[in-house]
């Protein structure tokens, strides 16, 4: 998969996050190498087990909606922890006891931590062909003035 539409999936499943207002989301890019089975881990948790299910629905239906299914769902019933593995990103949605006391982002401490913001395609700069345009000003032709007699 391309590295902009993996970021735009994630930026997707950050947003239905939002969207029900998930708390304390953070993002993490994982290690290439570290012996990770990921390139993303988005965690977040609601207040109560009815948020956290809403949160994962979410998550889904945008992301079903975007063509892309969830490879695995756990916990679902329990909704303590909600793990929704897309293969190349997994959305973890705790509630908050569980968020405390599994603490993935000090297991996961060498991760970079990202903002949704560094998830964003980059504006592509344009270069310029020329360096200045001729203006009508400029094209103007000097008349020579008559002398009065």
């Amino acid at each position: 998969m391309k590295k902009s539409e993996l970021k735009k999936q994630v930026s997707s499943a950050i947003q239905a996050c939002l969207d029900k207002k998930a708390e304390e989301i953070s993002i993490l890019e994982m290690e290439k190498g570290a012996g990770t089975f990921t390139d993303y881990f988005v965690l977040c948790n609601g207040t109560n087990p009815k948020q956290v299910q809403a949160i994962a629905d979410e998550v889904e239906l945008r992301l079903k909606n975007a063509g892309v299914r969830p490879a695995q769902v756990e916990g679902y019933r329990q909704a303590e922890w909600i793990l929704v593995d897309y293969v190349d990103f997994v959305v973890h949605i705790f509630s908050e006891k569980a968020r405390r006391f599994y603490d993935l982002e000090r297991l996961w401490k060498t991760a970079r931590r990202l903002e949704p913001s560094d998830l964003k395609a980059k504006p592509r700069t344009r270069t310029a062909t020329r360096t200045k345009s001729k203006t009508r000003n400029s094209l103007k032709r000097v008349v020579p003035q008559r002398k009065a007699v």
